[in-house]
């Protein structure tokens, strides 16, 4: 069972998918997160993040090991444990410049195929271009969306002390990089099963995700 769920940013994305999948018993994968990581690299080697071509011949050089356990999903670059040095504002600021190098994309795609098809028991993947790019052929593609008011208050709350104005035009101006990119743009896949998330609870999406995974399983 292959489950993709796409979407922008604070829409519910990494806690849904970290929770259905540790309820139904499947692996997890949380794509954003390998793009950050090649970005953490190519910015602690001194790649130069405003030329594509220096991107895209570093592409291939770091290791990233994804570990796909939904209660404690790992990340390492050659060996260094990144889950907190990806989260920081200055490899968030330099994501989308470094994602959208078709070098990278290829590379991060063929890394996340070659995860999903050694889940033995299935697994929930989590991005912007899963049911369009990545896993075409998944079981169930879900698209989580949400209103930018609704998205910036939850990014909000999980960058302490930021300002919800601030993250606001901050997730707008990602959304367009991610929609406007020639490689893989964020996009509704035609067979995705949109889920809005603006007036719902974390549980309720949660819950409403679990039942389309049931669904699809009894062959509904």
């Amino acid at each position: 069972m292959i489950v993709a769920i796409d979407g922008p940013a604070g829409t519910g994305k990494s806690s849904t998918s970290k929770a259905v999948a540790a309820q139904l018993g499947l692996s997890y994968l949380d794509t954003g997160a390998q793009y950050r990581a090649i970005t953490w690299w190519m910015v602690s080697n001194g790649i130069d993040i405003d030329d594509p071509s220096a991107i895209a011949a570093a592409a291939g050089k770091p290791e990233i090991v994804s570990g796909t356990d939904p209660q404690g999903p790992t990340i390492t670059v050659d060996g260094v444990d990144v889950a907190g040095p990806i989260r920081t504002q200055e490899v968030s600021s330099k994501v989308s410049a470094v994602s959208a190098v078709p070098e990278v994309r290829t590379r991060i795609t063929e890394l996340q195929r070659s995860i999903a098809a050694s889940a033995a028991l299935g697994i929930v993947v989590e991005g912007r271009d899963i049911g369009t790019t990545v896993l075409p052929d998944a079981d169930l593609k879900i698209f989580l969306t949400a209103s930018p008011e609704a998205r910036a208050a939850r990014r909000s709350g999980e960058l302490k002390g930021s300002d919800v104005h601030s993250t606001r035009e901050a997730l707008i101006k990602r959304d367009a990089a991610d929609s406007s990119r020639k490689a893989s743009p964020l996009a509704k896949a035609d067979d995705a099963v949109e889920v809005d998330t603006t007036e719902l609870t974390l549980a309720q999406v949660i819950e409403c995700v679990v039942t389309l995974v049931e669904e699809k399983r009894a062959g509904k």
